[in-house]
């Protein structure tokens, strides 16, 4: 007889495969991982009832290194094939890895639907602003003036900021960490589980071969307390090593500005407090770019509706109350159309 270990007796080990993890030495996807398998054992997770879905890219053999159920699909369409698994079989906890260039690219428009309908899954998009997997080409996220292979002179196109993505998705749960912040990490994802609807979490992950260092005005440790900000539901947006700067609202222009407290009266009852609910708040969150503002990080936004498969269900079970239905006849009720 084969005797399953309490989820709560589980350790990080126990959602570890048994595979040799093959990615870049440095790469920040090992932190990710590691984190993952900690998190999962933390909450109490089983790993008969948890499947990863991916797509095509380095942060896609994700599934491999896990303990669990999932699946390496196509480029591009692991919401979708995730969809499928959540509607088919509800109880299982459904995580989507996938990265800037495999979500936003060839699958910006899965990404769309999943986020739209709400689905409950948990969507963790690795973001190193590039094309690690073929080689250096610049992404959707790639910034202004980047030079790879498929930009010698630059790249020109505007990039795309995944967290304001989700939002105008009407993603109900939008989150952001960076991948070697394990505690951090740990506690975004646990939300994102505990969160009934689509669960969006951008993971800034540093590419030391393609793009290394992309990141270091944030994520640097000689400025990482001046440049982030971890926000908190219901507390002051408040950072910096000395812990005097702030983020507050400019009524007149409608905006955020990064102040100093103690300067020109500024106070901590002048700062803006997070409320996760608030959607307009995100999207000004999610929009602030670094250096003139620190990197928003932690949960977002978070505003809980109705998930698509729990709607699906929903229905399902109220056609089942009618009865069972008659083929034959359905198909023999008459035409549905003619040409006069």
């Amino acid at each position: 007889m084969n005797v399953q270990t309490p989820p709560d007796k589980l350790t990080a080990k126990d959602f570890a495969s048994d595979q040799e993890v093959r990615w870049c030495p440095g790469c920040g996807d090992y932190a990710i991982l590691k984190s993952m398998h900690k998190a999962l054992a933390d909450m109490g997770a089983s790993p008969e009832k948890t499947v990863f879905v991916s797509g095509i890219g380095c942060s896609s053999r994700f599934p491999y290194y896990m303990a669990t159920y999932g699946f390496h699909t196509i480029h591009g369409r692991a919401p979708a094939v995730a969809t499928g698994v959540k509607l088919a079989q509800p109880d299982l906890d459904v995580w989507v890895v996938t990265g800037d260039g495999d979500a936003l690219s060839i699958g910006g428009n899965h990404l769309f639907h999943a986020l739209r309908r709400n689905v409950d899954l948990n969507i963790l998009l690795f973001n190193n602003e590039i094309y690690g997997l073929t080689k250096g080409q610049y992404s959707p996220t790639s910034r202004i003036g980047l030079k790879s292979p498929s930009t010698p002179m630059g790249s020109l196109d505007s990039p795309a900021q995944p967290c304001v993505f989700a939002l105008g998705c009407n993603a109900r749960f939008i989150a952001r960490g960076i991948d070697v912040q394990a505690k951090e990490l740990g506690e975004l994802f646990s939300r994102a589980r505990a969160h009934k609807g689509a669960s969006f979490v951008e993971l800034i992950q540093n590419c030391i071969v393609y793009n290394d260092g992309v990141f270091d005005g944030f994520t640097a440790k000689d400025v990482a307390a001046e440049m982030q900000l971890h926000v908190k539901h219901g507390q002051p947006m408040i950072y910096g090593k000395e812990r005097n700067k702030g983020l507050r609202l400019n009524v007149q222009a409608l905006q955020i500005e990064a102040v100093v407290i103690g300067e020109n009266g500024i106070t901590e009852k002048d700062l803006l407090v997070h409320d996760e609910k608030n959607r307009v708040l995100a999207g000004m969150l999610s929009a602030l770019r670094s250096p003139l503002f620190p990197e928003v990080l932690g949960v977002i936004y978070c505003d809980p509706a109705t998930s698509y498969d729990s709607a699906v269900a929903a229905q399902d079970a109220l056609a089942r109350a009618k009865g069972p239905g008659d083929l034959d006849k359905l198909m023999r009720a008459g035409n549905t159309w003619s040409v006069t």
